[in-house]
């Protein structure tokens, strides 16, 4: 797998295989290895996936850090990886990111997967007192845990993975934190969502209660042309880390290797 940071781009990973390539894009608090135990149970593909600005390996990055930046930043990764033929697979706060991305119809591009996305119109609990508290969801690793195991997931997680996501949410630069609760995820972005013109499928976890399927029913779906819909039941928001074979079961029949 090679490992690439150019001037001004986010850092990424491209592991060689089969395409189409599944370009990853993870959620708010998340980085690149979000996706490590989906990636690893896709042997032989090709694979990329991207540590958003102001993230992870990419926090040192200079904002803004706004949905459209990072949909650029991600078209520029692409470009840079030489990447033609892909599926954009976009989580929660990625999935909003895949969704503008998709919206430019850019050359290359197969179809779409979003998994508990945010939704193109924002769902009606997203009030200004909502997105203020949730701005201080990262503020210290015990805000961090009490919003993993009491909002983020339906299931009981390893240590390993559990730690993994304090680290995560809190090795972002503050702006890019704050970004999302305040501003992103209130953002409506249906007049984008419509522009897609690939094949879609939308992913949520039966026990969902950031992104439960309802409001991913009622406010993703309808702007989006004929998508599928699949559920994982039990599993929480949290998707590719309480039950990624699951996912990659979905993404696959999606999205075979060709």
């Amino acid at each position: 797998m090679n490992t690439t940071q150019k001037p001004l781009l986010p850092v990424y990973d491209h592991r060689q295989g089969a395409g189409p390539t599944l370009v990853f894009l993870h959620y708010w608090g998340g980085s690149a290895r979000t996706w490590d135990l989906v990636v690893d149970r896709l042997a032989g593909r090709d694979l990329l996936t991207v540590d958003f600005r102001g993230w992870n390996r990419s926090s040192n990055l200079t904002g803004p850090y706004t949905l459209h930046r990072l949909a650029e930043d991600t078209l520029a990764v692409i470009a840079d990886s030489g990447v033609t033929d892909y599926v954009l697979v976009g989580h929660s706060m990625g999935g909003k990111v895949a969704q503008l991305v998709a919206a430019t119809r850019p050359a290359g591009l197969r179809g779409i997967v979003l998994v508990g996305s945010g939704p193109a119109k924002p769902a009606t609990a997203v009030t200004a007192e909502y997105r203020e508290a949730l701005s201080h969801a990262y503020d210290s690793e015990e805000s961090v845990a009490r919003a993993r195991d009491d909002v983020l997931t339906a299931t009981e997680l390893p240590a390993s993975i559990k730690e993994q996501i304090v680290a995560d949410s809190r090795a972002g630069a503050d702006a890019a934190r704050t970004e999302w609760p305040l501003r992103g995820i209130a953002e409506d972005v249906t007049e984008h969502t419509r522009m897609i013109s690939v094949p879609s499928l939308v992913v949520t976890g039966g026990n969902d209660r950031v992104e439960p399927a309802g409001v991913l029913v009622n406010n993703l779906v309808p702007y989006l042309s004929g998508a599928e819909f699949v559920v994982i039941p039990h599993t929480g928001h949290l998707i590719p880390l309480e039950a990624p074979a699951d996912l990659v079961d979905a993404i696959t029949a999606f999205a075979p290797a060709a």
